[in-house]
């Protein structure tokens, strides 16, 4: 069987990505799953690999190759960013690096729109040095959803099952509202929207191996809003959502509060969440697994995941060997997903 081609974007080569990358691409378990193109510097990537003495062979090419295979110890990486990333300063936030990483993402965007690959999974990227760069996206996800034209989208959060978490395909969490203030978050939602990232994450989660997916609706306000007493989005909007869910057949419960929630949800009573903003979502998940947790995009076209962490600007290009668990459970989740993706198209 033919490996998937799985392009890994380098993010801000001011951050932990081309070390990640570096470190992920020796390992013979990625070789064995799948087939990987980084989109990036070339020559930052060999520069973290004579900065960990990994022994990383980096070959440049402009287009991918018709016939490519994996080999230990190598990478092919396909460079169409500027040349001048290559001289943004290590651990600082800078525009060139802000700039390579949208150059970096888009270029595998297009290649996976394309079908020159198979899934996307990205290192982490700097949003200040992105919009220092001169790009006006929040990060990844609304770069994606616009490059890929789509209005239903959503940032998913995803934990393999393990002995912490107990639903036998893992757990899955998704946020109605992302990157904006929490003074804005109440104004924002929409049951509409909430309703769309209740099907989604179940569409997801069916994909992983729930059957049914039992998918539980955060509430906003605490204690989900007492009956009015905290607040009235509860039964405004969100109770709304969950109604429209299971009228088209989803296994949705909510409004739930959201300290208790996840609990339930870890102890296995769920497979998904929806959560009505940012933290509600990354606080517990990032608690409960920081060096496993998926990034995935939902309702786009092509497969993107990540890991959930950031650029580490705090131990990029020290001594501090980068850990790999997150970006490996990514790449095996993109394989996943591509998979069931490329079944679809071909049934």
């Amino acid at each position: 069987m033919k490996q998937p081609r799985i392009a890994l974007t380098m993010g801000d080569v001011s951050g932990i990505g081309p070390q990640l990358l570096d470190a992920l691409c020796v390992q013979p378990e990625l070789n064995a799953l799948c087939c990987p193109v980084v989109y990036g510097n070339a020559e930052v990537l060999r520069r973290a690999a004579r900065h960990s003495g990994s022994g990383l062979e980096v070959i440049s090419v402009d287009q991918l190759p018709d016939e490519l295979s994996s080999r230990p110890g190598a990478v092919y990486c396909i460079d169409r960013g500027r040349a001048d990333v290559a001289e943004a300063t290590p651990c600082q936030v800078d525009a060139r690096a802000g700039r390579g990483a949208y150059d970096y993402l888009v270029s595998a965007i297009d290649d996976c729109l394309a079908g020159k690959v198979d899934a996307i999974t990205t290192a982490p990227l700097n949003k200040e040095s992105l919009h220092r760069g001169g790009i006006d996206y929040p990060g990844h996800t609304e770069i994606l959803a616009d490059r890929c034209q789509v209005a239903d989208f959503g940032m998913m959060l995803y934990l393999p099952g393990s002995d912490v978490i107990q639903p036998p395909a893992g757990l899955g969490i998704v946020h109605a509202t992302l990157h904006t203030s929490i003074a804005s978050v109440p104004g924002l939602l929409k049951t509409d929207e909430i309703f769309e990232k209740t099907r989604l994450i179940a569409e997801l989660m069916q994909v992983m191996g729930a059957e049914p997916p039992r998918v539980a609706v955060c509430a906003l306000n605490p204690h989900a809003g007492e009956h009015g007493l905290f607040g009235d989005e509860e039964a405004r909007i969100i109770a709304p959502a969950v109604e429209r869910a299971r009228a088209s057949g989803l296994n949705a419960t909510g409004p739930l509060p959201a300290d208790t929630l996840i609990r339930r949800a870890v102890h296995g009573e769920f497979d998904a969440v929806v959560a009505m903003y940012h933290d509600q979502g990354h606080i517990p998940f990032k608690l409960l697994g920081f060096d496993q947790a998926v990034n995935i995009t939902l309702g786009l076209p092509i497969v993107r995941t990540s890991p959930s962490h950031g650029t580490a600007f705090d131990i990029a290009w020290s001594d501090i060997k980068p850990e790999t668990r997150g970006i490996m459970e990514a790449v095996r989740a993109a394989v996943k997903l591509a998979a069931h993706q490329k079944q679809i198209q071909t049934d």
